[in-house]
């Protein structure tokens, strides 16, 4: 059986499957439960992109027998080749189609639709790599706050020049670990620091983090036993106090030594949810990573690893460029991009990995 006839016949599966959740969900019983109504719509959004995709492959591929048949029966050869014209153009988009429901029916990173805890690090360079990862920080902000995510704050230590030494940020939205999770890797810096006098161009580096917010479903941390929490006042740069009350938190997990901490709110509460979502994100990544580890060879796709050591990206401002190094890609908007204009390099970025992903399918 050809791997057409396999896609057909894997296709009338679901489309068949597609009729019986639009029945279901017109079922009044159905629709008086949210839980099962909530359920089947989202398998209905999940399978509709296919099933419209599947039916316009249907309908080129007839309009496109159509028209080889009109060109190899025609008598007047003027008709005979606008068909041919046409018969090429829809074999372009019955191929572009068929390319487009492969990649639809390609398993699904089951963390696409999760939140992001990201964190960023100064690197090498010193003050000017505090300075541009704050940079960094802010560019996703923007970026996130362009998409309608909400981005709040779970941790900033800053230096003493306006850097930061560190930043950690919960982004909660649809979609945001699909878009974001290309962005782990140390992002390099290449400019002229405001305090070289000679004028001389410096390289400093930046550390991002990516990763999908676990739920309680993923990990479990016994608060009694997992986990030491410690309070202190919250501060800011230079030791000045931020309020006077014990509200800043710091957890440290007891089994793989992970500390995070929370000073952000002016609640202790909120600064202990905080830090746990990002311990329990961190502790899962941790575990994840190592049970992976052997089998990262044969795992690493065109886009990289996500290993937080692996250089993905340099920042040159004298040239205005930005070339992400694991698909080749440079964009000479630098600008833009430090505003939070990030759309061109994800879309590159989820293209080659889609690629690679259907050529290792092949």
């Amino acid at each position: 059986m050809s791997d057409a006839q396999l896609l057909r016949g894997r296709l009338e599966g679901i489309e068949a499957e597609f009729r019986d959740v639009s029945d279901r969900m017109a079922d009044p019983a159905v629709a008086a439960n949210a839980s099962a109504y909530r359920e089947l719509a989202q398998r209905f959004a999940e399978l509709e992109p296919v099933v419209d995709s599947m039916r316009a492959w249907r309908a080129a591929e007839s309009q496109l027998e159509d028209a080889r048949q009109l060109a190899r029966d025609e008598q007047d050869e003027e008709l005979r080749a606008m068909a041919r014209d046409e018969a090429r153009a829809l074999e372009a988009r019955a191929e572009e189609l068929e390319r487009t429901i492969t990649a639809l029916l390609l398993p699904r990173d089951p963390n696409d639709e999760k939140n992001v805890i990201l964190e960023v690090r100064a690197g090498t360079g010193g003050g000017e790599a505090s300075l541009f990862a704050a940079e960094l920080f802010r560019m996703y902000q923007r970026y996130a706050e362009a998409r309608g995510w909400r981005f709040d704050v779970v941790d900033l230590s800053e230096s003493e020049i306006g850097g930061v030494k560190e930043a950690v940020a919960n982004i909660a939205g649809k979609g945001a670990f699909s878009r974001l999770k290309f962005e782990s890797g140390v992002h390099r810096v290449q400019r002229v620091p405001e305090t070289e006098a000679q004028g001389r161009i410096h390289t400093s580096a930046a550390t991002v983090a990516v990763l999908p917010e676990a739920e309680d479903v993923d990990l479990v941390i016994d608060e009694e036993k997992d986990i030491r929490l410690d309070t202190f006042c919250a501060s800011g740069p230079g030791g000045q106090h931020v309020n006077k009350t014990a509200s800043a938190v710091r957890i440290t997990h007891l089994a793989t030594g992970i500390v995070v901490q929370c000073q952000d709110e002016k609640s202790w509460h909120k600064n202990k949810a905080k830090a746990l979502k990002v311990l329990r994100s961190r502790v899962l990544d941790k575990m994840l990573s190592e049970q992976h580890a052997q089998e990262a060879a044969a795992r690493k796709s065109m886009v990289g690893s996500g290993d937080r050591s692996e250089k993905v990206r340099t920042y040159n401002f004298p040239q205005n460029r930005v070339t992400d190094h694991r698909i080749g890609f440079t964009l000479h908007r630098l600008d833009a991009v430090m505003l939070g204009d990030l759309d061109e390099l994800i879309d590159a970025l989820a293209t080659a990995e889609q690629a690679e992903r259907l050529k290792n399918e092949a």
